[in-house]
């Protein structure tokens, strides 16, 4: 049975989503923008603060469920500008340090609110 997830810890959805849901087994993110919990957008940072803030977004609401960044089996990541690819992987890269998840990292054609990047998770508690 579908549950939905919401933290304090986490920017508030702001439309017609949940900030995750889950059905006890896995559980689907929705897609985190670099917004703090007080709701700045980080937009005018460069991209490293920008994928740290939406990271932090995803392990808040993992950990609201009592789960971690070890637990994510894939991520997405929705890039402004593909070119920013390498600094988006060094700051990713410190939250998985070992077995990291599954990956997509796509350029789109924009991002929500401006920002440079959107990322998603997919994680398990089993």
């Amino acid at each position: 049975m579908k549950r939905t997830i919401s933290t304090d810890d986490a920017p508030a959805a702001v439309g017609a989503y949940s900030q995750a849901t889950t059905n006890g087994d896995i559980l689907f993110t929705a897609g985190q923008l670099p917004l703090t919990t007080d709701g700045e957008l980080l937009d005018d940072e460069p991209v490293s603060v920008q994928t740290e803030q939406a990271l932090s977004n995803v392990e808040a609401i993992l950990a609201a469920e009592g789960l971690d960044m070890s637990d994510v089996l894939k991520m997405t990541i929705f890039l402004q500008d593909i070119e920013d690819f390498d600094e988006m992987n060094e700051t990713y890269a410190e939250f998985f340090d070992e077995d990291p998840p599954a990956r997509s990292a796509i350029e789109v054609g924009n991002v929500p609110k401006g920002a440079a990047i959107e990322v998603e998770a997919i994680a398990t508690n089993e």
